[in-house]
């Protein structure tokens, strides 16, 4: 069997690739790996919850099912983030958890990742022990031995009062626009934003199980720069569909994306002395402007492979307090053990409060560079960093950059693509040079069958 694990857990569309009868092998096979291996003598406890698309009904089900057949007592929290999950596994003190959602994807998609003991995301060791297990022997316990699944009551109120005690400042005064992307934040995060003191506007927030991140959320800005706009609002707030990051929107419309999120609160915690080591944990895909404006202002940064697993696992190797990615994962280890879009959320509205500065001002920490990004389809992913030809064009084009741009080429994990992104003072010439490349890499790269 080929590796049923992508970047962040397993994903496909519900009833395809992800039917009842896979759920229920994951469960059984993860209560054995991290369950009943990790705990031995004792029964199990696992935390499921799950975002609202309506194949999240059958598939929770399906998990619960196997986890209580495998002996694990099940609390399942209903809807809510992922976030909100990573946090209940360890406030509840459990052993793992299962998330069902396919995060940003559209609704037909489906996914099942799990959560280690702490709520911290699963490492490939675990991932493949668990996909192991699927080729052995069930373990089925009889009578007293099975599990129980019960309502976890008061999941929702837990969340809520963890993340207002992270505040540290209210919200008064601000005018908030929410989407929530007709996702698993819809409940929770107008609820937080206006018991933190917010004026809270929302969109997105209907969920019917087959409408999320249709037309909203942080795929989708459209609607949430209009409604700030016609509200007058300071800013707006998009998250995703299992609300696990988050993008804003400044009171002109503009974007603020996930490094402009990243760069003012760093520069926050930094003011605070909260910034562990004064360092900042990004990915490659990171803007350059963020790179630029940290040395401005004294704040050191990681690198990492793309993928907030790898900004986790670096922040962890340095015990860092803040890291995150472009598409707005921002991670906060004082408070959460994954990216938490409605955290990130009130901790820059926070900041707004106590400063008094618009988002707009506070953006102006960085300047973003233009970042022009082709994927080229069709290509052999694996020699990218060893074709002479190719190596021979990134060079030359660093040389033309020079030290305001760059270029980066990033094989894609799982597809034959070579993704080439460049960096440039200039949009113009960041596309001149990622087109040119492009080139080269689709010529000496190509899969295309040569010629009988």
């Amino acid at each position: 069997m080929s590796r049923l694990f992508g970047t962040d857990g397993v994903r496909g569309l519900a009833n395809g690739i992800l039917t009842v009868e896979l759920s229920i092998q994951l469960a059984q096979s993860a209560a054995v790996v991290l369950g009943h291996q990790e705990t031995p003598g004792r029964r199990p406890v696992a935390v499921v919850a799950r975002d609202p698309r309506i194949s999240g009904e059958f598939i929770i089900a399906a998990v619960s099912a196997g986890l209580a057949s495998a002996g694990v007592d099940v609390y399942d929290a209903g809807v809510l983030p992922t976030p909100a999950a990573a946090f209940l596994v360890d406030d509840l003190d459990a052993d793992f958890g299962v998330m069902i959602s396919a995060s940003h994807n559209p609704a037909p998609d489906n996914g099942i990742k799990f959560l280690a003991r702490g709520g911290e995301k699963l490492t490939d060791e675990q991932e493949d022990a668990i996909q192991a297990q699927m080729d052995q022997e069930p373990f089925r316990p009889t009578g007293a031995d099975v599990g129980r699944v019960q309502r976890f009551a008061d999941a929702e109120d837990r969340y809520v009062l963890h993340l207002l005690q992270t505040l540290p400042h209210r919200l008064d005064g601000l005018k908030v626009v929410l989407d929530c992307a007709h996702g698993a934040a819809a409940g929770c995060s107008p609820e937080v934003f206006k018991a933190a003191g917010a004026d809270v506007v929302v969109i997105g927030a209907d969920p019917d199980g087959l409408n999320i991140n249709d037309g909203y959320g942080s795929t989708h800005l459209e609607k949430l720069q209009a409604a700030v706009a016609e509200h007058g609002a300071d800013f707006g707030i998009a998250h995703d569909g299992d609300a696990d990051r988050c993008l804003a929107v400044d009171a002109t419309g503009t974007v603020v994306d996930g490094d402009q999120i990243m760069g003012i609160l760093a520069v926050a915690l930094k003011g605070s002395g909260r910034l562990k080591d004064d360092t900042l944990v990004v990915t490659v895909m990171s803007n350059l402007g963020l790179k630029l404006a940290m040395q401005r202002e004294g704040v050191r940064l990681v690198e990492t492979k793309v993928g907030d697993r790898y900004v986790l696992a670096g922040m962890k190797h340095g015990s860092y307090s803040l890291g995150g990615e472009q598409s707005g994962h921002v991670i906060f280890s004082d408070h959460a053990t994954t990216g938490d879009g409605v955290l990130t959320g009130l901790q820059l509205g926070a900041h707004m409060a106590a400063t008094g500065q618009s988002l707009a001002e506070l953006a102006a920490v960085m300047e973003r560079l233009p970042q022009v990004l082709i994927n080229v389809k069709d290509v052999d992913r694996g020699r990218a960093s060893e074709d002479a030809e190719v190596q021979a064009a990134v060079s030359d084009a660093e040389a033309r950059l020079g030290k305001t741009g760059r270029v980066l080429l990033r094989p894609s994990g799982t597809e034959p693509v070579v993704r080439v992104m460049v960096e440039a003072a200039d949009e113009a010439q960041a596309r001149r040079e990622a087109e040119e490349l492009a080139a080269v890499v689709k010529r000496e790269l190509s899969l295309a069958a040569e010629p009988a």
